[in-house]
């Protein structure tokens, strides 16, 4: 487990969808209540029906139901399922619209669906093993951590509150439960209501503490990073190129239609069709090019590129040597390059026929313009800031917020009245700490002064807060207003981080290795216990609304 870990808990703002099974169940509920009142004379029966459905609707079952066991900790059915239904979540997050290029059909319910059907394993029990994996390594690890006196600290405790209010807002507001139990309810299945929730979420921000605390003890030499650098000097260098790819398959002609109405080619019109892929790429390796619009150009005129109207190279900026495909590491990784240099590279592909012969082709050629390299040795920047959020704002229909000039004028005037109320003062990085830990909008700063360290150009931030961070002409003390999608942000230039940005990238590498023996020992060093998982949601239905 990670730090990154927290970021599973903003999630929850995401709304789940309810299979229809599960909508089914709520109104069967609210039948159940209606027959207690009307069928008066079946008194003895209806008091058992209704202390039966009771039970099973209340999710008393699933909150007294030992899903797995972690070393002494007994996790109950409710709050493994938050676990599986974060998995899924995080699942659909990633794919995004592209679900079904998975192997997910979001119209059909996942217990229905193989992973691997020879071994019978669906997708809910893909799902399952995901999450008691998390939850064997966050128990590990909170176990450690209460036996070492944490608790929840003050501002995960306010984090906490905040995502419980988010939810009552997303559940009531948007989606039209009556309280923020039923919503839990809806999205997490029986026996999920705020107690179980706040606990879910408390054992992930303590397991968390822990791990971050033991993260940032980690430090590293001189010599360290020395000797990850020896192992490849050339492994944290990036690189900045154009490439283009000319598949032999797209200078194939003739072909034979057989009876399966599928084209098949001679091996004379495959070589022919090879020596006009060979051709056209070595066309373009000229001297005459000498930058990415002649190389676009170039790629444009091609004969093959005759009906197209978006044939042109595809840029590639900042890519670590250790992230470049192993045919071009080589070449573009040699000291002797300079920008606007250019290559040929061949793909070769290995196929096997039916007999286990073993042949090798070339499917394409690549085209590459060296465009820039570093190796990365420059300093980061540190900077600190202030945020006077846009306030108000108008809800579109998209779900994107839109402020007035006016609301947008007082945002800016409230800047501006930070800044005055700095340079009235001391003007000093600790006076303009003290005032962001007072004045900030942004919660994730407000702690640390607005401070953000490690800033380097490839950096997630807004584009003019970044651009104000990486300006070159940036002075130590430097003060500035910059406005962006979320305020007006008074900004502070701290200076230049210690490290480069090279042995920053080797220090969380080794981080990160460290990081991950720590936790794999720590894990292993506990015994996970599957007792009962016959009441995790198996059959939610991706597509499901």
């Amino acid at each position: 487990m990670s730090a990154s870990r927290k970021k599973q808990l903003r999630k929850e703002q995401n709304a789940a969808q309810m299979t229809e099974k599960q909508i089914a169940e709520q109104k069967e509920a609210k039948k159940l209540s209606l027959y207690t009142r009307i069928f008066t004379a079946a008194i003895i029966l209806m008091v058992a029906l209704v202390l039966v459905s009771t039970v099973v609707n209340s999710g008393i079952i699933e909150r007294s139901t030992t899903a797995v066991t972690v070393g002494d900790s007994k996790v109950s059915a409710v709050e493994l399922n938050y676990y599986y239904i974060d998995s899924i979540n995080k699942f659909v997050e990633q794919w995004g619209d592209y679900i079904s290029l998975s192997g997910i059909d979001a119209t059909k319910p996942l217990d229905e669906q193989f992973v691997d059907e020879e071994a019978g394993t669906t997708w809910s029990d893909y799902f399952l093993d995901m999450a008691t994996d998390s939850v064997h390594g966050v128990y590990a690890m909170y176990n450690k951590a209460v036996a070492e006196g944490y608790t929840l600290s003050e501002s995960d405790a306010t984090a906490i509150d905040n995502t419980v209010a988010n939810l009552h807002l997303y559940g009531t507001l948007y989606y039209g439960y009556s309280d923020l139990d039923s919503f839990l309810t809806g999205m997490y299945g029986k026996g999920a209501n705020e107690e179980t929730y706040r606990a879910y979420a408390e054992t992930q921000y303590i397991a968390t503490a822990y791990a971050d605390d033991h993260h940032e003890s980690l430090t590293y030499t001189d010599e360290d990073i020395a000797a990850v650098l020896a192992e490849n000097p050339k492994a944290f260098n990036a690189y900045d190129y154009n490439y283009y790819y000319l598949p032999v398959s797209s200078f194939l002609e003739g072909g034979t239609i057989g009876e399966d109405s599928k084209v098949t080619y001679s091996d004379e019109e495959k070589a022919a069709a090879q020596d006009a892929a060979k051709a056209a790429a070595e066309s373009l390796v000229s001297e005459e090019i000498t930058s990415v619009v002649l190389f676009d150009k170039a790629i444009a005129q091609l004969p093959v590129n005759a009906e197209s109207t978006t044939a042109a190279s595809t840029a590639v900026t900042d890519r670590l040597y250790t992230q470049i495909s192993s045919l071009m590491q080589e070449w573009l990784s040699d000291d002797a390059r300079v920008p606007g240099d250019m290559t040929m590279i061949p793909y070769e592909a290995e196929s096997t026929d039916a007999e286990g012969n073993t042949t090798t082709a070339v499917n394409g050629y690549y085209v590459l313009l060296f465009t820039h390299s570093s190796d990365n040795t420059f300093k980061m920047n540190n900077v600190r800031h202030i945020l006077a959020a846009f306030a108000g704002g108008t809800q579109n229909e998209d779900g994107t917020v839109t402020f007035s000039d006016e609301e947008k004028a007082a945002a800016r005037a409230k800047a501006d009245e930070i800044l005055a109320a700095y340079e009235a003062g001391e003007q000093t990085e600790d006076a303009f700490a003290a005032l962001a830990t007072e004045k900030t909008d942004d919660t994730g700063s407000k702690a640390t002064g607005g401070l953000y360290e490690n800033i380097v150009p490839s950096s997630e931030y807004v584009e003019p807060f970044l651009n104000w961070c990486i300006d070159d002409a940036r002075t130590p003390g430097e003060t500035g207003i910059v406005e962006t999608e979320y305020g007006y942000h008074v900004m502070y230039f701290v200076g230049d981080s210690e490290q480069s940005y090279r042995d920053y990238m080797i220090t969380n590498q080794l981080r990160s290795e460290d990081m991950t023996a720590w936790e794999t020992e720590m894990t292993e060093s506990v015994e996970l216990v599957e007792n009962n998982t016959g009441k995790i949601k198996t059959d939610i239905v991706l597509g499901a609304g």
